[in-house]
């Protein structure tokens, strides 16, 4: 499958409906307790972008995409408006936001994530499509300037330096992300009359792993 480095509509998307689906498997035991396991690492998010269409002009802009898309076939990037940052959608992005790793003076790259700590339980979710010019990284507490000491790669989220930080230095990082995601479906059905009375299409988007 190819990756197309292109964002669904904001416009569109904002207003969609969609969130994380986990897959547990679960065994019901004779003395009725029960085991519980998942083959899953990561989380996968769905979406569906029929639900932010307000317009017969956003119908145009989402078929055009679709098609340029050719349905499920290639991939693209997906603004999810309810988590889209490294910190609280009321903050603005810094760059001790999340921490990304520590030096060894040796190891120079340095993949970014999201931390999401409930309690004293925690699960850090792999950035891999960042937004471009959103990303701000620091070492030890220090700001470092990108182009001068590190680059970033938009299609993968891995941040390289050109010196490697120290042996014990906090790599930290902030940025804004999109979501890898597909077409769910190789179909749009749509009714210019439905529509204006309400009715929406529906256009499901699932990540997909890159």
């Amino acid at each position: 499958m190819a990756f197309h480095e292109i964002r669904f509509p904001t416009s569109l998307s904002f207003g969609s409906v969609g969130g994380p689906e986990r897959r547990t498997e679960i065994v019901t035991l004779a003395n009725g307790y029960e085991e519980r396991n998942t083959p899953w690492a990561h989380s996968r998010r769905h979406y569906d972008a029929g639900v932010g269409l307000r317009s017969l002009d956003d119908v145009e802009a989402l078929l055009a995409f679709f098609e340029a898309r050719q349905g499920q076939l290639h991939g693209f990037r997906w603004k999810d408006w309810a988590d889209y940052k490294s910190c609280p959608a009321s903050r603005v992005v810094a760059y001790d936001d999340q921490p990304v790793g520590a030096g060894d003076g040796v190891q120079t790259q340095f993949q970014l994530q999201k931390i999401y700590l409930s309690g004293d339980v925690s699960y850090a979710r792999p950035v891999t499509k960042p937004v471009l010019g959103s990303v701000k990284v620091g070492v030890q507490g220090h700001h470092r300037a990108e182009a001068v000491d590190f680059e970033v790669d938009l299609q993968t989220g891995i941040v390289s330096f050109g010196t490697a930080p120290p042996a014990g230095a906090l790599v930290t990082a902030g940025f804004e992300f999109d979501v890898p995601v597909r077409f769910d479906t190789d179909r749009i059905l749509v009714s210019v009359a439905s529509f204006q009375a309400g009715d929406l299409p529906q256009v499901p988007v699932v990540e997909v792993r890159v």
